[in-house]
Order: C-alpha cells, then sequence, then structure tokens
C-alpha cells in the first residue's frame, strides 16, 4: 500500500482545511494521524476515503486516483468518529451483512468475536445502542473488512478507558496477524502511541512533521537535577518545559543531544530521560505567540 497527496487542498468558503499538503504513506505499519482541533485530519481522511474530491491537488493510491474509483476505493476502509459508518434505523445484523456484501477480505469470525468482547446484541437497531456499543460496531466492521488501507477517525470516543485500551490492543493484534496500512487520527495520544510505528502531524492543513516515532521521540529529552546545573546545562537549548520541586528542576528540551552533551550531562549529575510523543506534540503545535 503506498499513499501519495499531491499539493492537496480543500477550501470549505474560505476556510482552507488543507493547504498544499505533500503527504507520502507506505507499507504495512500503524500510523498515527495527529493534529489540533481544525487541523485537517478528518477532512484527509475523507479525501483518502473517496468520500470527497478535493479543490485541488490529487491523492493516488497505489499509484490509482482515488475519487470515484471503484476498483481502489474497495481496499479502503473508513471508521470516522462514533462509529458512524451505517444507517441508525440498521440494525447491526443487517450492517454486518452490508459489510460482508462490500468487503471482499471480510472476516465474519472476527466481526462477532468484537463484539462479543464489547457486549453489543447484534439484533439491536444502531439508534438503540449506547454511543460505546454504537463504537464498538465501528470497530467490528472496520478491523473486520481486513481491507489493505484501514482508517479510524477518533473511533474510540463513546469507549471507556479499559474498552479503549481492548481496541487498541484489537489494533495491534490483528496487524500481526494480518499486516497492513493502519491509520489512526486520535487526540489521547499518551494512551496509544505505543502502538505507533510512524507519525504524522499537521497542523492548519500542513504537514508538520512526519517521521517514525523512535526517530521523533528521540528529538526530546528531560533534563532532572539540582537547579544550577539543569540551568547551566539548559542555556541556549530549546526549552519547552519546566518543573521544580525544592531544589531539584526538571526542564524538556527539543532537539538531539549528542554523545558529547550526554556525557557533559552525567559529569553534571543530571538524568536524562526521553520525552513521550504527547509533550512533543503540545510543542510542535503551539500557537505562535502562546505562552
Amino acid at each position: 500500500m503506498r499513499i501519495e497527496t499531491r499539493q492537496l487542498t480543500q477550501q470549505f468558503g474560505e476556510t482552507t482545511a488543507l493547504d498544499s499538503l505533500d503527504l507520502t504513506l507506505e507499507g504495512n505499519k500503524i500510523i498515527g494521524l495527529l493534529g489540533r482541533n481544525g487541523s485537517g485530519k478528518t477532512t484527509l481522511l475523507s479525501i483518502l476515503a473517496g468520500f470527497r474530491k478535493p479543490t485541488a491537488g490529487e491523492v493516488l493510491v497505489n499509484g490509482e486516483p482515488v475519487f470515484e474509483n471503484a476498483h481502489v476505493v474497495r481496499d479502503i476502509a473508513l471508521i470516522r468518529e462514533g462509529g458512524d459508518t451505517v444507517e441508525e434505523s440498521e440494525k447491526v445484523s443487517e450492517a454486518l451483512r452490508f459489510a460482508e456484501y462490500l468487503r471482499p477480505n471480510w472476516d465474519k469470525e472476527l466481526a462477532g468475536q468484537i463484539l462479543e468482547r464489547f457486549e453489543v446484541p447484534v439484533k439491536s437497531k444502531l439508534d438503540q445502542l449506547s454511543r460505546g456499543k454504537r463504537s464498538a460496531v465501528g470497530i467490528a466492521l472496520g478491523l473486520a473488512a481486513r481491507a489493505p488501507l484501514t482508517m479510524f477517525d477518533e473511533t474510540y470516543l463513546g469507549l471507556d478507558a479499559p474498552s479503549r485500551y481492548v481496541f487498541y490492543d484489537l489494533v495491534l493484534q490483528d496487524f500481526m496477524e494480518h499486516p497492513r496500512m493502519f491509520i489512526l487520527s486520535t487526540h489521547l495520544i499518551e494512551e496509544v502511541s505505543r502502538i505507533f510505528e510512524e507519525v504524522a502531524i499537521i497542523d492548519h492543513g500542513k504537514l508538520l512533521i512526519h517521521d517514525e516515532s523512535d526517530a521523533l521521540l528521540a528529538r526530546g529529552v528531560a533534563i532532572t537535577g539540582p537547579q544550577d546545573a539543569v540551568d547551566a546545562f539548559i542555556t541556549g537549548r530549546t526549552v519547552i518545559g519546566e518543573r521544580q520541586l525544592g531544589r531539584t528542576k526538571s526542564a524538556m528540551l527539543y532537539g538531539m543531544l549528542q554523545n558529547g552533551e550526554r556525557d557533559e550531562a552525567a559529569r553534571a549529575g543530571l538524568d536524562l530521560e526521553p520525552l513521550d510523543l504527547q509533550d512533543l506534540f503540545v510543542y510542535l503545535t503551539e500557537p505562535k505567540g502562546g505562552n
């Protein structure tokens, strides 16, 4: 699976949701799509799925255009917020039968297992289910489709914390058994970042950064130790946050440290720890002029 967006632009009146976005994704991997509210994530996923024709630019999946291309679209599954992939008046069982008809790789057994795990009554209509149960239906439809490109857009929103972790484990397990490309759009970065192999961050419709998770995390470090030693070490560096308790101080830095700099920190009695993805995301998307 290879996805390319070239100068992808989407206008809604005077609002630019996507602004000449160039992005290439390829291979079997789980990719985190991150961005603040209004950054353009949902618009991007809708265009990738062929739901919307962009204002300008193009999207290619395995070298072919997506929009109004049934051959390509059948290999793409997009599950949107709250699992809103089927009519609310339909029964769960009807949604499953329709999915089986549409999806060439449909795994009926897996869909049943997921719905049973989330205790979803298949004879009920979607509008009779709680928000969490509707999300579970969306998860079942997305995973059981076994589409080469499977995208989840904030699918977890109706789930409580234990159920969200079940979802993350289901994605990882199914990816390991049936490798393909997953794109997960989420705001709960701290929870789900452990399963990301790559991360793409968009901000105000533009691609801010796209890199492997480990490479991105290597750019952030927390320095902890005596206040005077920390202050001396961070002078002239990019500091993205500070905390202090008594005479002990911790500072978060953005930028890779060389081996010599790490040795310098060790000689000064400072502890170094990597930053998590959420801290880096907050810094990278901080509005200019913000605190």
